[in-house]
């Protein structure tokens, strides 16, 4: 094993974050009407961006061809030698095909290049040479070169990856916010994920009601919430007038503080123990709104109402803890 200079790896390593940030800085100062017309030829496009690169350039046009599509932008990866090998059915004239490569010499593109002009499809490439194949195929081009690469051999791709990354990242916020795509459009691209779940769960998904809604008249006593409470739990039930309108919850709490009082609570009906007015939540709510309320009011438990008080359901951290929005 060897032993390592942590003093020079450090150093090292912070010429390598600093190279490649003066990188992605240059890229940005190049910007020009280039980046516009991409950003125009791909609104206009009414099929997808097809995002092809060979070696590191293919990881990075992985990365950017995911991030278009999560960001609205219809788009996905193609491996250039498959292309060669059928795969080249993939893309359209109604596509727009984005071909990354450093030198824009990449063999496996520039053999593409034929039959993506025969069948009229736009050609955007990303690239660190204008005057290379690729760039002057391209009906538009990206300049993404940089002066010097972080490898202090100067041959692995890495200031040269970080800026074709970045400007992919350029380019798919920029189409996201043309388009108008909000949180709640990102959310539809990623049900499976925190966010999703965050932005697409209401109150009403989580809620207990019916049988499993703990719940008791006002004229209830003690005993019964208790047992409602127990056969429920949820730690708290619902007090609720004739008319089923909410007037109050009671808590385990709520016994407690009468006890510590020197209250006989034996004989007492619940309205007597119950918090009156008790936070509340809309079925329509999202369900991340319900945890900012409990977080708020230091409180593991909320009550379901409609717009004219009736309640309706009942939810607790837990709930909220299943289904993934905490």
């Amino acid at each position: 094993m060897h032993a390592i200079d942590a003093n020079k790896a450090l150093t090292l390593a912070r010429a390598v974050l600093t190279i490649e940030a003066r990188a992605v800085a240059q890229v940005s100062d190049r910007l020009d009407a280039s980046f516009a017309a991409a950003v125009s030829l791909i609104l206009a496009c009414s099929g997808r961006v097809v995002v092809s690169g060979i070696g590191k350039s293919g990881h990075i046009a992985h990365k950017i061809a995911a991030t278009l599509a999560s960001t609205g932008t219809p788009a996905f990866f193609v491996h250039p030698a498959e292309a060669s090998h059928g795969d080249l059915g993939m893309i359209t004239a109604h596509d727009v095909v984005l071909a990354i490569s450093n030198s824009g010499e990449s063999a496996e593109l520039v053999t593409l290049l034929p039959p993506i002009k025969r069948r009229g499809t736009r050609l955007i490439a990303m690239t660190g040479n204008a005057a290379s194949t690729l760039g002057r195929a391209a009906d538009v081009h990206l300049d993404a070169s940089v002066g010097e690469e972080a490898c202090p051999l100067g041959l692995a791709p890495t200031s040269s990856t970080t800026a074709a990354l970045a400007l992919g990242d350029a380019l798919a916020v920029v189409l996201l916010d043309a388009r108008g795509f909000t949180a709640e459009d990102f959310a539809s691209s990623h049900p499976g994920g925190k966010l999703g779940r965050r932005l697409l769960v209401h109150v009403s998904d989580v809620m207990h009601t019916g049988e499993r809604l703990p719940a008791v008249r006002e004229d209830s006593d003690l005993a019964g919430a208790l047992v409602e409470m127990g056969a429920k739990g949820l730690g708290m039930t619902a007090v609720v007038d004739q008319q089923g309108v909410l007037a109050g919850v009671f808590t385990d709490g709520d016994v407690r503080r009468a006890l510590a009082k020197g209250t006989d609570i034996r004989m007492l009906q619940v309205r007597e123990l119950m918090t009156p007015a008790p936070r509340t939540v809309s079925p329509e709510n999202l369900a991340v709104q319900a945890v900012q309320i409990m977080e708020r009011y230091r409180i593991n438990g909320l009550l379901v109402v409609d717009a004219d008080g009736h309640l309706i359901g009942a939810l607790n951290m837990h709930d909220l803890f299943r289904a993934g929005v905490v």
